[in-house]
């Protein structure tokens, strides 16, 4: 659904790592979906991961990587933005057991937030796993907390949390999953933790609808877009 957003503030909350809410019409938008941001003076739409809805409120949490979230980043309260909302597979929810485990890496973390309030509200003891580089990039581990998660961080440097990466400490036996992060990390998870889970794959996307086809990935269902029939897949059907 195409609409008009207001910005009712944007902040940075980690190194290159900002924090937009939103208000506007959310109907209908589930975790793990994303949206398409028109940002002004760049022709192609940026895919952004859901981070949280509330009420007429949308949260997007982004990396400043480019010239469209350079943009994005030094816009603020008041302006408007054109966006594409409510696109792609989300997470089904209705596949976690009494115990459930997230786990992010980077900016992989956002559509995680808004699916553990949503596991939360059912009642389901979630623990959250996420990785970063550093302590600079750590953000999130307040919000899983004060929603009663139960959260480890892990930095590859060893400033902060654990030092490692997130299947250094995922638990054994590893509950069912819901996951979101760069590649190498995804096929960690898959070799750690096996299949019995859900996972929102990173494309780089053209129209972010299925048109372009840019997205593609492999399945064992075939060939399969990223924007439309992901982004997220069942773990057992990714072959990376």
């Amino acid at each position: 659904m195409k609409s008009e957003w207001h910005i009712v503030s944007n902040e940075r909350i980690a190194e290159r790592v900002f924090r937009m809410i939103l208000r506007g019409d959310t109907a209908g938008i589930a975790p793990g979906q994303f949206v398409e941001v028109l940002v002004p003076g760049c022709y192609l739409r940026r895919p952004l991961s859901v981070g949280d809805v509330t009420d007429d409120r949308l949260t997007l949490i982004y990396k400043m990587v480019g010239e469209g979230t350079a943009r994005m980043a030094q816009m603020s309260s008041g302006q408007t933005l054109d966006i594409l909302t409510g696109l792609g597979h989300g997470y089904d929810l209705t596949k976690a057991g009494e115990q459930v485990l997230l786990i992010g890496g980077g900016v992989g973390v956002p559509p995680l937030m808004y699916a553990a309030k949503e596991l939360r509200a059912a009642g389901k003891h979630v623990q959250v796993v996420m990785g970063f580089n550093s302590k600079g990039e750590v953000f999130g581990e307040d919000t899983f907390r004060a929603m009663g998660c139960e959260v480890t961080v892990c930095t590859m440097d060893g400033s902060y949390g654990t030092r490692g990466v997130v299947t250094d400490v995922l638990p054994t036996p590893t509950p069912f999953y819901y996951a979101c992060g760069p590649m190498p990390m995804i096929k960690a998870i898959l070799r750690t933790a096996g299949t019995n889970g859900q996972i929102s794959m990173e494309e780089r996307m053209g129209c972010g609808v299925g048109l372009c086809m840019g997205c593609t990935i492999e399945t064992t269902e075939g060939f399969q877009r990223v924007c439309k029939e992901g982004p997220v897949f069942n773990a057992g059907a990714l072959k990376v």
